[in-house]
């Protein structure tokens, strides 16, 4: 049992009990009022899953157009690669057309306008990295050149002893190979 406070009496003791209930249910409803409602943390979830499918979609769309803008790069890249080529090769088109033009052409002059056309047209191959192989006096390489018969010769056994048709490379790639004939030991 409980002992009383003399100073006490029962009926302020069922006041404060009183109010303390009171007190505790009033913090209650406070607390309930404070937490959002079921409906209320669903339409927030419903706000933020929209917000996010509106953003994954827009993401889809520029990932869509990045993807669509590269693809027309590609192709305006294949479809102009020869643009800086073909305009090297317009003067070498126009200096020999020039040269067919004259009626009264002397063999000297023909031969200096060939010349000169020649030049235009080494400075465009340079132009496009385009590079010659002449493989004379250099060991005969599969990669580059390829061999139509194997001679005699006091060279060095495969090695390049002439060029029927020269190389070429483009960007250090085998363009066209040399067409070679390669040494062999005498004898065999």
């Amino acid at each position: 049992m409980q002992e009383q406070n003399p100073s006490t009496t029962p009926a302020d003791e069922l006041e404060v009990q009183a109010a303390t209930a009171e007190h505790a249910a009033s913090d209650a409803s406070n607390a309930i009022d404070s937490m959002p409602s079921l409906e209320e943390s669903l339409r927030q979830a419903e706000l933020k899953a929209a917000e996010h499918h509106d953003a994954w979609l827009r993401a889809k769309a520029e990932t869509e157009n990045v993807r669509r803008r590269a693809q027309e790069d590609i192709g305006k890249a294949a479809k102009f690669a020869a643009e800086k080529f073909a305009s090297a090769m317009l003067p070498v088109k126009d200096s020999l057309e020039a040269a067919l033009a004259v009626d009264n052409q002397t063999v000297e002059k023909l031969r200096e306008g060939v010349e000169l056309t020649l030049k235009q047209l080494v400075a465009a191959f340079e132009g496009a990295s385009l590079a010659e192989e002449n493989p004379v006096g250099q060991k005969f390489d599969p990669n580059k050149h390829q061999a139509i018969s194997a001679v005699e010769s006091d060279a060095e056994p495969n090695t390049v002893v002439t060029v029927l048709q020269k190389g070429y490379l483009l960007n250090e790639r085998v363009l066209r190979p040399a067409l070679v004939m390669v040494a062999k030991a005498k004898g065999q």
